[in-house]
């Protein structure tokens, strides 16, 4: 099976077994589990950061950030179509109780004025605004890299108003990589960040969240409340940190192997191809009289796998068990069947 459906699907490299192996453990509840702290040392001067603190998963990284910069009733910004809007299972207001507001952006990225006019005056009938969260890549627009200087704005809006930033930087390594700005660069623009080690960079577990001394603090409470105060997790840091040292620069690879597929899909009539960034690639089946679950319940036949995100819309990500050839193959196939 060529599976294209995320990059959370890659398998720990053989180094990021043998480290897991090999890794020196103690009690992270206690604070006493060395490679853990190896790792967030790691990943906090990388991101520019005072502190980072190791999460489950990229989702709990986020909800760990609401949790600790909102209180119940208030409100956050973020983009209408945000990872954290659209897929984590509604936890900010389950959780945190707290209301989302949408701002509707252009393929991802808000426009720094929208994002200022819905910034919620004084009044006694309105929700604080407590927290303004972005995201990059942004998924749901296909991992297209929201500009350095777009952040830029937006950070500079909630300074003046007081409200702090945080980002969905789930990918953000691949924002890194395709445009050449550095991680801290990006992190710079927010006082919060939340980073994933077990997507394209391979590890089997885990997201580091990362931000000020006292942001980390108060964030180790939330986690332990979320049942995320873990013990011999050394095992888990060891390759997340082997992900982290290792992993980054090869992230070139899944975008070239993106970019290779939409261009050999361009040519078949009916297909439309969104513009590719990083690793993400969304394909319209619409002008092929396919529905997504029919365009891929017919490459499942053929061996492939991807996700419908929309009515008549496939993802595919490459990762790194996807090779060149893999991609000439899924070419080859949807050419063999819809190029006539």
């Amino acid at each position: 099976m060529i599976d294209l459906r995320s990059d959370t699907v890659t398998k720990p490299t053989m180094a990021m077994r043998q480290a897991a192996f090999e890794a020196e453990v103690g009690d992270d509840v206690y604070e006493e589990d060395p490679t853990v702290k190896i790792l967030e040392d790691k990943a906090a001067e990388m991101l520019g950061k005072e502190a980072a603190l190791l999460v489950t998963s990229g989702t709990q990284g986020n909800q760990i950030a609401v949790l600790t910069h909102c209180r119940p009733g208030d409100e956050v910004l973020l983009e209408a179509n945000a990872h954290l809007f659209l897929y984590e299972g509604a936890s900010m207001s389950a959780l945190a109780g707290v209301q989302p507001r949408t701002i509707q952006g252009t393929r991802g990225v808000m426009d720094p004025e929208d994002v200022k006019a819905a910034i919620r005056p004084d009044d006694i009938h309105f929700p604080e605004t407590s927290l303004i969260c972005l995201e990059n890549t942004h998924n749901k627009a296909g991992g297209v890299v929201v500009p350095l200087e777009n952040m830029r704005a937006i950070y500079e809006v909630a300074r003046v108003k007081g409200i702090p930033v945080h980002l969905d930087g789930a990918r953000l390594f691949n924002a890194s990589v395709a445009s050449g700005i550095s991680l801290r660069r990006y992190a710079d623009q927010t006082d919060t960040v939340q980073v994933c080690l077990s997507k394209g960079l391979g590890a089997p577990v885990g997201s580091v969240i990362a931000g000020s001394y006292d942001f980390i603090q108060k964030a180790r409470k939330w986690r332990k409340r979320l049942g995320g105060g873990l013990r011999q997790v050394g095992m888990v840091a060891a390759p997340a940190y082997v992900a982290l040292t290792e992993m980054v620069d090869r992230l070139a690879e899944d975008h070239a192997h993106a970019r290779q597929l939409a261009n050999g899909l361009q040519h078949v009539k009916g297909l439309e191809i969104e513009k590719v960034e990083t690793n993400i690639v969304l394909v319209h089946v619409g002008g092929l009289g396919e529905t997504a679950q029919s365009f891929l319940h017919k490459l499942k036949d053929d061996g492939i796998s991807a996700v419908p995100f929309g009515p008549a819309t496939v993802r595919f990500v490459t990762n790194y068990d996807v090779s060149a050839k893999d991609i000439d193959r899924v070419i080859d196939v949807v050419i063999s069947r819809y190029q006539y």
